[in-house]
């Protein structure tokens, strides 16, 4: 009985923790969004680094992994379709794919793993340096200051990365499909497009898919900068605190990631 008290004393710890972070994070997410119209045009010299920093740094990460996601997909899923005499569809499907589910969710993961990690690290740092609690005695507010530049680079920059991505994908598929699969470019090319622009809905200018696949960036963007920077901030303890936080926020990203992912799809697409 003394094992089992502290098996469930260990599980309601941890879920009452789990629950304390993401109300924290919902917080600091409020808070952000709040400082915002009056903070913007104040903070525009940090909000360009963090562009830089979400955007151009991880670019050429997210270009190679596009790339070679969609010469993997049109391996993969080409081999199939040629055994059924359908080669030439695989530009229907690598589109869809891609703009839809792949291109959002592998940007995002990159970033959680490169931007997110580096977020958490650096604001874990000033936190269990004091550096948070010398701002605040500067009367500076650390979420004004730290969060809310962080959150609208991402948000920003996600979904131009994520479309880079899903292009260069597209591009590489059909590098694969002219030479593994014998189709013509010009074939390739017309069968993606239609497949994009045969959506059943439109939303302004854009195809259902490539709308779908734009709000499941900035959604993304919200959630690695938010979750990051919230961990960040709760993290105590030195230097193994700061671990711990870039470690916590790396999971829980990625966690929320599939999860809110999945319920995007589930509305758009249901």
């Amino acid at each position: 009985m003394g094992s089992l008290t502290e098996t469930l004393e260990r599980q309601g710890h941890a879920l009452r923790e789990t629950i304390d972070h993401a109300g924290f994070a919902v917080g600091i997410f409020v808070r952000a969004v709040r400082r915002l119209p009056a903070d913007a045009f104040h903070r525009r010299r940090f909000i360009l680094d963090q562009l830089y920093v979400c955007g151009i740094s991880p670019l050429p990460v997210v270009a190679i992994v596009g790339l070679f996601t969609g010469m993997i997909l049109a391996l993969q899923v080409g081999i199939e379709l040629a055994d059924l005499g359908q080669a030439e569809s695989i530009s229907n499907m690598i589109g869809v794919i891609l703009f839809r589910e792949m291109g959002p969710f592998m940007t995002a993961m990159i970033l959680t793993a490169s931007v997110g990690s580096a977020m958490a690290a650096e604001i874990g740092t000033m936190a269990v340096s004091e550096e948070i609690d010398a701002l605040e005695c500067l009367s500076i507010d650390p979420v004004s200051f730290l969060v809310m530049p962080r959150v609208v680079a991402l948000c920003i920059m996600t979904p131009l990365l994520s479309f880079v991505g899903c292009v260069l994908g597209c591009i590489g598929g059909g590098i694969v499909a002219k030479t593994q699969l014998s189709v013509q470019p010009s074939i390739y090319v017309r069968n993606l497009l239609t497949s994009l622009e045969s959506s059943p809905q439109q939303f302004g200018p854009l195809p259902e898919e490539i709308f779908t696949g734009l709000v499941k960036s900035v959604v993304f963007g919200l959630l690695v900068s938010t979750i990051s920077c919230a961990a960040g901030l709760k993290a105590e303890g030195g230097a193994i605190g700061v671990g711990r936080a870039v470690r916590t926020a790396v999971v829980r990203c990625f966690l929320m990631l599939i999860i809110i992912g999945y319920y995007i799809s589930w509305a758009f697409f249901r």
